[in-house]
């Protein structure tokens, strides 16, 4: 598998993890000295992965409300052989997502080592 594919290949994974709050799916994909990152709020959100995991299996997921669901890539970018960047957008309803996503190429293959998202609200009655 080319190196561009096992990276949205990580993508889907991630958004099924967040569509189904799939905590396990999460752990298969983050390295487990990721490090995620908020600054959209007055307080700074700065967490490692099992502090994400544990927030992940603690809460309703968008599936278990039936809510829509929309997620793409925005951008895949590989500027080296160890490293690519993904920007990601999607709905965790009432806010929509951007995530930039870093990764590492591992002996164990592409890792998510860093997460930093922002989001809007967005009106859901439509």
């Amino acid at each position: 598998m080319s190196d561009e594919n096992a990276i949205r290949d990580i993508a889907n994974k991630y958004f099924d993890a967040l569509y189904n709050g799939d905590a396990d799916l999460f752990a298969t994909i983050f390295h487990p000295a990721a490090t995620l990152y908020s600054f959209a709020d007055a307080a700074p959100v700065i967490m490692n992965v099992e502090d994400y995991l544990t927030i992940v299996r603690g809460r309703a997921s968008p599936a278990s409300r039936n809510d829509p669901r929309q997620d793409e890539i925005i951008l895949l970018e590989v500027p080296t052989p160890t490293t690519a960047h993904l920007r990601v957008r999607e709905i965790f309803l009432p806010k929509l997502f951007t995530d930039e996503l870093t990764l590492v190429k591992t002996p164990d293959g592409w890792e998510i080592v860093a997460k930093v998202w922002h989001y809007t609200l967005i009106d859901n009655k439509k």
